[in-house]
């Protein structure tokens, strides 16, 4: 694939972007260095290599649910400038 002005120009009409021209010569040289990459990799012998869906064979990882180090209702009340005895108030802040 050729990198060249106009593809720059496609990349940034789609992206709704504008280059000054020292820009377009950066992105330009990033693209082709990335499509070089891909090309390289593109050498490679992947016959009989499965595609990679996950990073590891682990599924559903999860750990078990266990209560520990709650505080009581004063001490989480205790910073709160208002509360009643079971919830925080905070200024109303949508008006009808």
């Amino acid at each position: 694939m050729e990198v060249n002005d106009a593809l720059i120009e496609k990349l940034a009409n789609l992206s709704r972007l504008e280059f000054v021209e020292e820009e377009k010569q950066e992105i330009k040289n990033d693209l082709e260095k990335m499509i070089g990459f891909i090309d390289k990799l593109n050498e490679l012998d992947t016959t009989g290599v499965e595609p990679l869906l996950h990073m590891s064979e682990n599924v559903n990882i999860f750990r078990k649910d266990v209560v520990s180090g709650s505080i009581s209702t004063g001490e989480v009340f205790k910073n709160a400038p208002l509360h009643d005895d079971h919830f925080f108030k905070v200024p109303k802040v949508i008006k009808k």
